[in-house]
């Protein structure tokens, strides 16, 4: 008997970008609610191949057991928060 359940909510989105931004929106939502939401394991697939994952959070390893918050692929060095918006 396992102690864990993974939750599949498939949702669509017309593009790779906005399924990434809908992903990392909802995963931070669902963070704020409760502590057993993991927002680095989260990917998206196309619909037609679900088995080729892109993952949404860097998720590397920070100093001191943090993990980086930011997009995958960001450009800027890794960090456990989000830069302050611009504009």
């Amino acid at each position: 008997m396992t102690d864990r359940w993974v939750i599949h909510l498939p949702v669509t989105a017309p593009d790779l970008h906005r399924a990434r931004i809908f992903a990392r929106t909802a995963a931070r939502v669902l963070a704020r609610l409760s502590a057993r939401v993991e927002p680095g394991g989260v990917t998206v697939s196309a619909e037609d191949q679900q088995n080729v994952r892109h993952w949404v959070f860097c998720d590397r390893p920070l100093p001191g057991g943090a993990r980086c918050a930011l997009p995958a692929e960001h450009l800027a060095p890794c960090s456990r928060r989000l830069p302050p918006r611009v504009g």
